[in-house]
C-alpha cells in the first residue's frame, strides 16, 4: 500500500480540527527556534506512536513539511503539527513540554493515556496496551 501525500496547507485554509496534543510555549518557542536555525519555518512538528521501547510504545517527533492521508494537522502555539489517525488514540490530550536541566535539554511528552511510564521518558503503556510494567530501562 502506498502512502500519499499532500502539499501542506496553509493553516488557515484548514477545517477546525481541536488540539490533540498542545505544546507549552518553551516547547513552542524552543521548536520554532530549532526550525529557523535549520531554515524549516515551512516544516511542522509530526508527534507519533510507535510500537517497541522498554514499556509497550514509544514516543517519536520528526519535522514535516507535507501531510499524510489522514493526518490530523493544526497549531499548538504558532506551530503547525501533524497526528496520524493511529497515533492520536493514545495521544489526545498529551502535552509536549521542553525541560532544561543539568544534564541536558529535551522535549518531554506528559500523556494522560499512559498508565506507566519508563524511567527515560520515552516509552510508555496504556490500560489497554498490555504492555510490561517496568521502570527498567536502557535508554539512560
Amino acid at each position: 500500500m502506498e502512502t500519499q501525500t499532500m502539499p501542506v496547507p496553509v493553516i488557515s485554509d484548514l477545517p477546525e480540527t481541536p488540539e490533540l496534543v498542545e505544546l507549552t510555549p518553551l516547547a513552542a518557542e524552543k521548536l520554532q527556534a530549532i526550525m529557523k536555525e535549520k531554515d524549516l519555518t515551512s516544516h511542522g512538528l509530526r508527534v507519533f506512536i510507535a510500537g517497541g521501547g522498554c514499556s509497550g510504545f514509544q514516543y517519536g517527533m520528526a519535522f514535516e513539511n507535507q501531510m499524510e492521508e489522514g493526518d490530523f494537522v493544526f497549531e499548538s502555539k504558532g506551530v503547525r503539527l501533524y497526528v496520524d489517525q493511529a497515533s492520536a488514540m493514545y495521544l489526545e490530550g498529551a502535552v509536549v513540554d521542553y525541560v532544561d536541566s543539568l544534564m541536558g535539554g529535551g522535549f518531554r511528552i506528559e500523556n494522560p493515556s499512559a498508565v506507566s511510564t519508563c524511567s527515560c521518558g520515552q516509552s510508555f503503556s496504556t490500560e489497554s496496551g498490555g504492555a510490561a510494567h517496568g521502570d527498567a530501562c536502557g535508554h539512560h
